[in-house]
């Protein structure tokens, strides 16, 4: 009998997570289930996906770092919207009667999506079908025992199992969320979630490249703005400069970084060559998400990584904090952020030896195993 699978995924300003919940599906059909895959976010070409099936929510986004949610329209979340998305994830749920429903990110994170994700796990324990939460690494830092307490108690009452995808040899779950050892036997370490390596080199790749990237969102274009600023004030001026913007940068953000450009600088949307242009640059500049910290360490790459800290974040620097003593990045913060600040950061990661660190990568096989096991028992 082939299992069936509902996965929950919502991205508001980066695609970080709906890329984790990609692999996930896709190693689920590699060990025989069906798979609905429930995005909530805008519509993007990686969900181009073979065998899984994807259903879409009226989409719901981050108008910034504030994370103000807004629908497609720009507009504020109203109760129309909350009920159009509420009904159409319980359509979906009936029309795959799930063996077993996966959330990304709650209870740790996505309190807002209450209105849909309630409904959801009321329907999953009246079906029998356990639920998992599948979450990141690190999560954000919260000084707030009772908010750790509700969490805790929302985990022990409706969740099954809480797939960590990262290494404990690594960042342990509980460096980021102090309550951990509370929940200690729903925890499942998975090893990191890694993306599929992409297209292999080619001979006409460049190579000594300082390579700039920005993630997928908006989130990353103060970096950027500083490292043009940092290439038109001579910053390795006889190396070629490449930026990748990502995806979902908006048009105008895009074309003013474009126009600042000066000669000997590259700049363009995101490439799926991605990886095999970090392992012949010279140096990498990027934020520290989740997929790019693991692309990065992957191609063995001198980098600068700048963590998002806008709206308090923490995740980003909790993960870039732990690669730096381990010698793998140069670590700047945002807050110390400017052209000559970058340009000294650049300079320091060209001149040291590329570092390595060993970590369990196997997230994606080892998350579908640990789900159809959770059914199976």
């Amino acid at each position: 009998m082939t299992l069936s699978v509902l996965l929950h995924v919502q991205w508001l300003l980066g695609i970080g997570h709906l890329q984790r919940s990609l692999r996930i599906s896709e190693a689920l059909t590699r060990e025989g289930a069906s798979v609905t895959l429930v995005c909530g976010g805008p519509p993007t070409p990686e969900l181009a996906v073979a065998d899984v099936r994807v259903v879409g929510l009226p989409p719901v986004r981050a108008l910034d770092a504030r994370f103000e949610l807004v629908d497609e329209a720009g507009h504020p979340l109203d109760d129309a919207l909350r009920a159009a998305r509420r009904v159409a994830l319980l359509a979906a749920f009936e029309e795959a009667r799930p063996d077993a429903v996966v959330i990304e990110g709650f209870p740790f994170a996505r309190r807002a999506f209450r209105f849909e994700l309630d409904p959801l796990i009321a329907a999953a324990r009246q079906a029998g079908s356990p639920v998992l939460c599948s979450v990141r690494d690190v999560i954000q830092k919260r000084d707030d025992p009772a908010r750790d307490r509700e969490i805790v108690a929302r985990v022990r009452a409706d969740f099954a199992a809480v797939l960590v995808h990262g290494d404990p040899h690594a960042i342990p779950f509980d460096a980021s969320f102090a309550a951990a050892p509370e929940i200690a036997d729903r925890l499942r370490y998975t090893g990191y979630v890694t993306n599929p390596p992409g297209p292999a080199a080619t001979p006409d790749l460049p190579t000594g490249e300082i390579l700039v990237s920005g993630g997928g969102g908006s989130a990353g274009l103060r970096l950027m703005q500083a490292a043009v600023a940092a290439r038109r004030a001579g910053c390795f001026a006889d190396a070629p400069w490449r930026m990748l913007a990502g995806a979902h940068l908006p048009e105008p953000a895009f074309a003013a970084l474009r126009d600042a450009a000066p000669p000997g600088m590259v700049v363009e949307r995101f490439r799926s060559d991605f990886p095999a242009l970090l392992r012949r640059c010279r140096v990498s500049v990027s934020q520290a998400g989740y997929n790019t910290a693991l692309d990065i360490l992957a191609a063995r790459v001198r980098s600068v990584l700048v963590p998002f800290a806008d709206g308090h974040e923490t995740e980003q620097l909790v993960r870039a904090e732990f690669l730096a003593s381990h010698g793998v990045c140069e670590l700047l913060r945002e807050d110390g952020l400017s052209p000559p600040s970058l340009a000294a950061a650049i300079a320091r990661a060209a001149s040291q030896p590329p570092a390595t660190i060993r970590l369990d990568t196997d997230g994606a096989r080892r998350s579908a195993r640990l789900i159809v096991e959770t059914i199976r028992r």
